[in-house]
Formats: structure tokens, sequence, C-alpha cells
């Protein structure tokens, strides 16, 4: 039923690496992962072992013990079926229907212009990778494959009490090999929406498109403090700055794709006075200029451009105009707090992921993540009142709970155990910024046991995203180890 695809088919370790092969090549957008469950289920099902869907969509086989490991306590191996789909702006991809065009790079695999999919694709590959071997040590075992972890985690939701028997989990949804995680942050989507009134474009103006493009983007959580520029804040900065010296009408702007991606690129439509294209043109190169010093250290493919086009579409008026670019340009962004508790760690982020505009909307969403529920709060506060300065409606959804550390862990002690005995020293034992399913298993599973690895996974939500191909092969060697160090069940 598999069939290689790619080089990194042939890559070791191979029983990872043809499954992930086999996962690029279906498409897995989140909230399309129908066909790459269905082909995980046949695969299950072609193997003899016991395979069942909840009613979220949610995928969950079963493994028995191998002989002598019967009486170890249960493990759960988990990952997430969908991926982020994200591409440049000059790659023609259709993430519902095109597959993944995996390639190896100087000892990392990445992607041809898009998102490669190894959050989670090399995690859920190992976990099918175990399934399939017959020279692994375990006890009674389970794999839990959830879907839309990265839109929602409407599958860690929806999961209930009575389909997991383990008294362990793994998640395999981290991207640092050497590190484990043991608890990580919480989150809510926020989402503002601000009335426009619209009016006609002076007859003598022209349109024109402000396209700015070549951010590197990345995870919002897990790339938020590394200071990578949000397109939709440098775009609506500029616009605001100049708002009260030139003249021009605001018709539209967009940016960003995703909520919990930074934004790599963003645009507004504007009209001003057709004898002044030299003044606003140099304007804009001077801005290219500015942004380029000041992130000359990350960001060094930014392109500030700007294009005349053709429009029959109605202005912003002054009022509404002024509104959307104050709203826009104050609206908080990036790192909010440090953790005080946990060294190195961001506390609380926002990320201000996605905007919009409709006839007689602007639409912005934004993420919030916390450690703390204090933290989310006093940002959720900030939006608020920032939504009644400008007259925005907003609302919060979506929200999820973080993972509390247990620094009595048990499995955390075996992990660390086994880890330190191979390779002569311990791992870093971490909590981090992004969101990870387990805090949601802890509520219909408040006594199960967990921690995170994997990989090292670099720039994921984003076209530059790559997994180190080394270190697939110790994280191979450490998910073994660590399955065959499982203790027995309790008396």
């Amino acid at each position: 039923m598999l069939k290689a695809h790619t080089e990194v088919s042939q890559l070791e370790p191979q029983a990872i690496w043809k499954f992930f092969d086999q996962i690029c090549a279906i498409p897995h957008p989140s909230k399309h992962e129908e066909a790459l469950a269905g082909f995980i289920v046949e695969w299950a099902e072609s193997k003899g072992l016991a395979v069942r869907r909840d009613e979220v969509g949610n995928v969950f086989i079963k493994k028995p013990a191998t002989a002598g490991m019967e009486n170890r306590k249960p493990v759960v191996l988990q990952a997430h079926i969908d991926m982020v789909p994200q591409k440049n702006d000059d790659t023609a991809h259709d993430f519902v229907t095109d597959p993944i065009k995996p390639f190896v790079d100087d000892g990392w695999v990445t992607a041809t212009g898009t998102t490669l999919g190894a959050d989670n694709g090399i995690g859920m590959a190992s976990c099918l990778a175990v399934l399939d071997a017959d020279d692994i040590k375990h006890g009674p075992l389970e794999v839990l494959l959830t879907v839309d972890e990265e839109a929602g985690m409407s599958g860690a939701f929806g999961l209930q009490s009575g389909w997991l028997d383990g008294e362990i989990l793994l998640n395999t949804d981290s991207e640092q090999e050497g590190e484990i995680y043991m608890g990580c942050a919480g989150g809510v989507d926020a989402s503002m929406t601000l009335p426009l009134e619209r009016e006609a474009i002076p007859a003598h103006h022209q349109v024109f498109e402000l396209s700015l493009k070549g951010l590197r983007g990345g995870h919002s959580g897990v790339d938020i403090h590394t200071g990578r520029a949000n397109a939709n804040k440098l775009l609506a900065r500029f616009l605001k700055h100049h708002i009260a010296d030139f003249d021009f009408k605001l018709i539209d702007i967009r940016g960003g794709s995703l909520r919990n991606a930074i934004p790599r690129e963003a645009y507004a439509m504007v009209s001003f006075d057709s004898s002044k294209v030299d003044q606003f043109q140099s304007l804009v190169e001077q801005y290219e200029t500015t942004v380029k010093q000041e992130l000359s250290a990350i960001e060094s493919g930014i392109t500030f451009a700007l294009n005349t086009i053709d429009n029959h579409h109605l202005a912003l008026t002054t009022k509404s105009q002024s509104k959307v670019l104050a709203l826009l340009n104050a609206c908080p962004n990036g790192v909010i707090r440090m953790s005080d508790d946990i060294k190195g760690v961001v506390e609380t982020s926002l990320n201000m992921g996605v905007i919009s505009t409709s006839e007689k909307n602007l639409e912005v969403l934004c993420l919030i993540r916390s450690l703390i529920d204090s933290g989310r709060s006093d940002v959720e506060g900030m939006l608020r009142s920032l939504a009644e300065l400008s007259a925005a409606d907003i609302e919060f959804s979506g929200a999820y709970p973080g993972w509390k550390p247990d620094p009595n862990s048990q499995v955390l002690a075996i992990f660390r155990d086994m880890y330190e005995s191979i390779y002569g020293e311990k791992p870093h034992i971490m909590v981090i910024h992004a969101g990870l399913e387990c805090g949601l298993f802890k509520e219909p599973y408040p006594n199960m046991d967990m921690i995170s690895f994997g990989p090292t996974i670099k720039f994921p939500h984003s076209p530059e995203e790559k997994v180190e191909i080394a270190s697939v092969g110790l994280y191979w060697q450490q998910m073994k180890g660590i399955l065959e160090n499982i203790p027995e069940k309790s008396v």
C-alpha cells in the first residue's frame, strides 16, 4: 500500500521516512484531513490492527503488547493529522488537491515553496512506524491522531472520556530534539469587527496597490520572541504615519492568512492625486530602506512596492479611514511579557494574524497565548479597550487551556534517565509557548501522565519549514527507548 514518491522515502530511519513521504503525497491541510485519515484507517485495517473513529473524526488505533511486556502501563502515542497551509506568493499550489513536494537540502528536508508539514507529519509518521514495527518492545499501545489541531483544536476539544485506556501519553508535536516539554501555553482567538463607511474616490485620484512582502513569517508561538516582523503591523505603521501629510484614500487593506502564523505579506489599495505619484513612490522607497535597516539581523527579503491597478470600488470615508489605521497601528503585537518562573520562555503574547476588508467591515483576527490565565485575561482587556475606543465589536472564541507542568511526572523522570543513559547528558526540560493538545486531553483524562518530545523542526507555519534529518534518527532512538522503559502497572 505504501508507495515511494521522493528521495525522502529512502532516508534513515526508513521506518519513519517512508510514512512521512506518503503523508506528503496526500493533501491534508486543516479542515481537509479526510483523505489522509482514510488512508491511515485502510492501512491499519490491512495490518489487522483495531481502528475506529469518533464523532469529530479523530483516529484511534490499538496494538497489543509485545511478548513479555503485557504488564506494562498502557501508552498513548499522539499526533495531529492536519498541517498548516502556507506558500510563497510566487508558488502555484492548491493545498486541498496538490501534494507537498519534499526534498533533501544539506542535512534537512524541506518543501518546494510551501510549508512542509513536518509539524506534525513527522510525529504522525513515527506513530505509524511503531504500529508497523515487529522489532520494538512495548506494552499495550494506543495511537491517537487528532484532526484540526492547527485551526482550532476541534479534535482535541471533541475527545471524550472512555476512548483511551492509556495511563501515559507521549505527544510528538515538539520541535527541538533534546528538549522535553512538560507544559504549554493556553490561548484564545480574538476577532474585532469595525463597521466602515464609504464614499466615491475623488475624480482626480489614481488607484494603486501597496504590497509589503518577503518577510519570514513563522509560528506565532515558538517564533514570536525572535523579532520576526509582522507584515500587517509594518503596513499599518506606514499608512498611519503618512495619513496626516499625504492626502490619500484607503480602499482596502488585507494581510496574513492564519491567526497562528506571523503574517509574511500585507496589501493596501489606496488612491491619491496622480500628480503626486513620484512623491508617494519616494515615501515607499524610504520606508523600505528604514525597515530593512531596523530588521537587518532578522528580515533580509523585505520588499515594499507601489503598483498601478484598476479599481471600481468606493474609498473609506475620512472618519472610517482614521479609525482603521488607528486601530491597526495601536493593536498590541508580539511578546507581551516573558515568564518570571521559566527563564527564556514567553509568558504572554499576541499575534495580529489576519486583517481583511469587506465593503462594510474591517475584520482583525488575533491569537492570544499565555502560560497563565491572568496573562491571557490582561491581553483580552487590552483588546476590549482598543475595540471600545475604536467603536469596534470584539468576540473571543476557541479558548483552550494551558498544560500545567507536573514536576513529579513519572514518565518525565523515566525519559530523562533514559536520555542520559543513551547520550551521557540530560535533556532540557521545558515549557513551550506554543499550544499543544495536552492541556485539553487533561480534561477527559485528568490522571494521564504526559510529556511531549520530537525532532528539530525549524520555521514551522512558514514556507521555510524544515526538519533536521539527523534529529529524526535521534528522536526515533528515543521513541524506542522510552517504550521499552515504560514501568509495570501499579498493583
